[in-house]
């Protein structure tokens, strides 16, 4: 027998919408109000800071706060430069990676509209074997169909415009989730799909249950070290993707074996609180969650940072989505790691009593 799907049809329209919808780090705000409209019949209330991370209340009253969390910008590109005779150079906003932009389209945000644009780069024939340049930040260009800087500024094109590519939303082979910034509104998509399970199952939680989704991971966590000391948790559950180290090119002994489709990564390390990391897995276990194993030598790289090591420390686990291409416009995901995650944090979270002592003594 076939299993049942924890996603919906409404699930899955959200998520391709979610996926379309351009939010590069510090622009995050019209995924955010996306998002929102779509938790908000599963919430008590909710919060915004002043740099747009969105919180979900469930149980506002409790004082002990469990958050789960996941971040909502993605990589894109600044406007650097304007040449005279109209070429636009770029600087990163992320970790943007300048080897695929060559021939990509592209849109320029502006304060009038979306300017279209190409990331043009010299023909084949143009090029001497043995001897080519590769794309660089100081060679790649834009090329918006103007041929002067003036008629680029008449666009409302100018230094400081925001640049995302025009890749959206697919579906390979059934079960392959495809889009540009996977990482990490699958996340947000992800803890959003808990906050609907704990609606529809009528599940009652002993504690105040934040789900957040926070801006500028891409720059260095700055979000959630923004709200971290808002709401001033108890513990913290953070989902993000990891790469899967089962395409060509990639090395295991250095980045580990993970797989899309074997199930969530678990990570270990220092960021990680053992206890919760323990209950996690335990929780796994006990409902046959398909799970796998990554350690993290000193910090994880992710949101769990910037909770585990804030003031006296929040009680913090990573648990992550196997997914392929990272910061390109072809990131990819399982569904059914999508739904082991959804499913391995619904259920952790009933596992997580009033008042949870995580102390090791």
């Amino acid at each position: 027998m076939a299993k049942k799907s924890i996603l919906n049809t409404k699930s899955l329209a959200f998520l391709e919408k979610y996926i379309n919808n351009p939010s590069p780090t510090g622009f995050e705000a019209e995924g955010q109000k996306m998002w929102l409209k779509y938790i908000t019949p599963y919430i008590d209330e909710h919060m915004v800071d002043n740099y747009g991370t969105v919180v979900g209340v469930i149980n506002p009253k409790e004082k002990f706060k469990v958050v789960i969390e996941a971040h909502s910008d993605e990589i894109s590109w600044y406007v650097n430069y304007i040449s005279d005779d109209g070429f636009i150079y770029v600087c990163r906003n992320g970790g943007s990676d300048h080897q695929i932009a060559p021939s990509k389209r592209v849109n320029i945000h502006t304060d009038k509209s979306i300017v279209k644009a190409v990331f043009g780069w010299p023909a084949i024939h143009t090029r001497h074997g043995g001897k080519e340049e590769t794309p660089t930040l100081t060679n790649i260009f834009l090329d918006c169909g103007c041929t002067t800087k003036k008629e680029v500024e008449a666009l409302g094109v100018y230094v400081g415009c925001v640049i995302t590519y025009e890749d959206e939303f697919m579906i390979l082979n059934k079960n392959k989730f495809v889009g540009r910034a996977l990482d990490n509104r699958a996340g947000g998509f992800m803890i959003a799909e808990v906050a609907r399970l704990l609606k529809e199952t009528k599940t009652k939680l002993p504690f105040g249950l934040y789900i957040v989704n926070a801006v500028q991971e891409e720059v260095g966590l700055r979000g959630a070290e923004m709200i971290v000391n808002k709401i001033k948790p108890d513990v913290a559950i953070i989902t993000d993707v990891t790469h899967d180290t089962n395409t060509p090119m990639i090395k295991k002994i250095v980045q580990g074996d993970i797989k899309m489709g074997a199930g969530p990564s678990i990570t270990s390390g220092p960021a990680v609180q053992r206890n919760l990391e323990k209950l996690i897995k335990d929780t796994a276990d006990k409902h046959k969650i398909p799970f796998q194993r990554s350690a993290a030598s000193r910090a994880t790289g992710t949101d769990t940072d910037a909770f585990a090591f804030n003031g006296e420390g929040v009680v913090s686990a990573l648990i992550s989505l196997p997914l392929r291409y990272m910061h390109t416009t072809v990131e990819t995901v399982h569904r059914d790691d999508v739904e082991n995650v959804i499913k391995l944090i619904f259920e952790t979270l009933k596992n997580i009593k009033k008042n949870h002592n995580f102390k090791y003594l």
